[in-house]
């Protein structure tokens, strides 16, 4: 058994631990209400713009934008979303094994000639495929000090660039979708070309007499680019307040086991400690016995 001091060092450390997790819980639980509050503001937003485009571009025989066009996929770009740091259980795993799976049961033949490229936003993300040797396109883990919609569309107007030369022929986004701060849902969904609608009755059943100036065909070539864009920024939204949920979830999962670990030690030390009394009084007995004898 172990000696006391032993004990008390280890139920020292653990009670240290479980001050340190309660308040990255607490911590987290603060940013989750921001980040809660901007994805929520944003959804109606982009679920308006994707019917209104959608709606359109049903009802247009064809489009110029380049941003439709479908190609045979030579090169892939996987955009990954993550975090920059740890401690929030398998959130950024989850990310890469979606990623890894997407690239071998999807796109094997482009990986293996070398036409597979990877845009992270994340430093977890980052590191880990830079650390394999993928082809990393740039450095994007400064974009959650400054989480805004100007600073997320850099990298969504990079993405476009390079579709539009042909760098790339499809793009495809990884992410965590926020549902409550227990459940994030992975989420793999084609950003370039944009997808078309999914079927004539869902345009039918929305679809809207609108006035439109100066003409439908200039409107879908703007609202292509904004739609895009904000696809991307809702990602990265839905990625920011998944994040915050899976670290409060885990840090109040580590305070419960810090708890349950402080009572096993407890008890060990009691019973060390008793076990100690119960020695001294033996030796001190047997010496008394001794001397009387």
């Amino acid at each position: 058994m172990a000696n006391l001091k032993e004990v008390r060092n280890r139920i020292a450390s653990v009670q240290s631990t479980q001050q340190i997790t309660k308040a990255m819980k607490m911590v987290s639980a603060a940013k989750l209400k921001r980040a809660t509050n901007a994805i929520v503001q944003l959804r109606p937003y982009a679920t308006k713009l994707k019917e209104i485009l959608g709606n359109l571009s049903a009802s247009l025989e064809g489009s110029s934008s380049p941003f439709i066009q479908e190609r045979v996929p030579n090169k892939v770009l996987i955009v990954a979303v993550s975090s920059n740091r740890g401690l929030a259980g398998a959130f950024n795993m989850n990310v890469i094994k979606t990623v890894n799976n997407l690239i071998a049961e999807k796109y094997s033949e482009q990986y293996k000639n070398g036409n597979v490229s990877i845009v992270a936003i994340g430093k977890k993300t980052q590191d880990f495929y830079e650390k394999r040797n993928y082809n990393v396109i740039g450095n994007n883990n400064e974009v959650y000090a400054a989480l805004t919609f100007e600073n997320v569309t850099k990298i969504t107007d990079a993405i476009m660039d390079g579709f539009i030369k042909g760098d790339f022929d499809k793009v495809e986004l990884v992410y965590n979708r926020f549902k409550n701060a227990a459940v994030q849902i992975l989420t793999t969904e084609q950003l370039l070309p944009l997808p078309k609608a999914e079927s004539a009755a869902d345009v039918k059943t929305s679809n809207v007499d609108y006035i439109l100036e100066p003409s439908k065909e200039e409107i879908v070539a703007q609202l292509i680019p904004k739609s895009i864009k904000t696809q991307l920024y809702k990602a990265v939204l839905d990625s920011h307040a998944s994040e915050h949920g899976a670290r409060m979830t885990s840090m109040d999962k580590a305070t419960e086991n810090a708890g349950d670990l402080l009572k096993a030690l407890k008890l060990s030390y009691n019973q060390a400690r008793q076990a100690a009394i119960t020695t001294e009084l033996t030796e001190i007995v047997s010496g008394a016995a001794a001397l009387n004898g």
